[in-house]
């Protein structure tokens, strides 16, 4: 299997971003749509488990629809902990026993792994029957902007280019992710965000406020000139402007719903079938 992602750098990435006060506005709109997600689901699930969650922001989300009646999280370092409880465990490990709760929640990792259709199975292999799976995923589209001018400012000034914005998932690979799982009622839909920033300075200050450095194993050692950096900002500001001068940066997010199999379920449509919303799905997934 090929190693796309350096787990121990994903870690360092993450914990300079705590310590130097991370920004959390993506983690926020996520905790938030997952947590209204599951508000709609007419039962409630008796333990839940976030997964990687890095701040337990959505954790709390979750635990303030009061549809569960406990939730624990799992990191791979006690310092995400925030002085809460968590159980410790590698980015693709699932440190559950099967059959052993009722919700699973992942919000932003899922995008991290080198294995992904392995963790899914173990997710799904860790739910109760009938118990539920919702994650958000980062999809393509994803800083399409800043892979493109990166990407042309160094080949326009060194002659070649590195990656420097990790690949993102389409939303039909992680509804195929889902199917080969062993998911039932597996449904995906996609949300973009558009966040405006006075240029790339400041995207790529936050960026990294939210350990998202690029951790790919084969990148670039070398940090990028300042010269190259300047060049991508002339070009971010040509292509990706609005009126006003400040700049687009995107952010699409995958949403993701799963259910362990049980006999009560409506049997699945044929895969490039499906027609339901994924609030309808999650409503009948639930309702008995």
């Amino acid at each position: 299997m090929e190693t796309l992602f350096d787990h121990a750098l994903i870690d360092t990435n993450r914990l300079r971003a705590l310590r130097s006060g991370p920004a959390d506005f993506l983690l926020d709109i996520v905790a938030e749509e997952l947590a209204e997600r599951l508000s709609v689901i007419d039962r409630r699930f008796e333990k839940a488990v976030e997964l990687h969650g890095h701040t337990g922001a959505v954790a709390r989300a979750i635990a303030g629809t009061g549809k569960v009646d406990a939730i624990e999280r799992v990191e791979s370092d006690r310092r995400f902990s925030a002085g809460e409880p968590v159980t410790l465990a590698a980015l693709e490990t699932v440190p559950l026993e099967p059959q052993s709760v009722n919700l699973i929640v992942s919000p932003l990792a899922l995008h991290l792994t080198n294995d992904t259709p392995g963790v899914f199975v173990q997710i799904r292999r860790a739910l109760k029957p009938d118990g539920l799976f919702l994650a958000a995923i980062p999809g393509s589209g994803t800083l399409q902007e800043l892979r493109e001018v990166l990407l042309a400012a160094e080949s326009e000034m060194s002659g070649g280019a590195s990656p420097r914005v990790i690949p993102f998932p389409d939303v039909r690979d992680v509804g195929a992710l889902l199917q080969r799982g062993g998911f039932a009622l597996p449904v995906t839909d996609k949300e973009t965000y558009t966040v405006r920033y006075d240029s790339l300075f400041p995207l790529m200050k936050d960026l990294r406020a939210m350990g998202m450095a690029n951790p790919l194993s084969g990148r670039s050692r070398r940090p990028l000139a300042r010269g190259i950096l300047l060049r991508a900002a002339e070009l971010y500001a040509e292509r990706f402007s609005d009126p006003d001068g400040r700049i687009r940066a995107t952010f699409s997010i995958i949403y993701v719903s799963g259910w362990a199999p049980h006999e009560s379920q409506q049997k699945p449509l044929k895969p490039g079938s499906a027609t339901m919303r994924l609030a309808d799905a999650l409503k009948q997934g639930g309702g008995r």
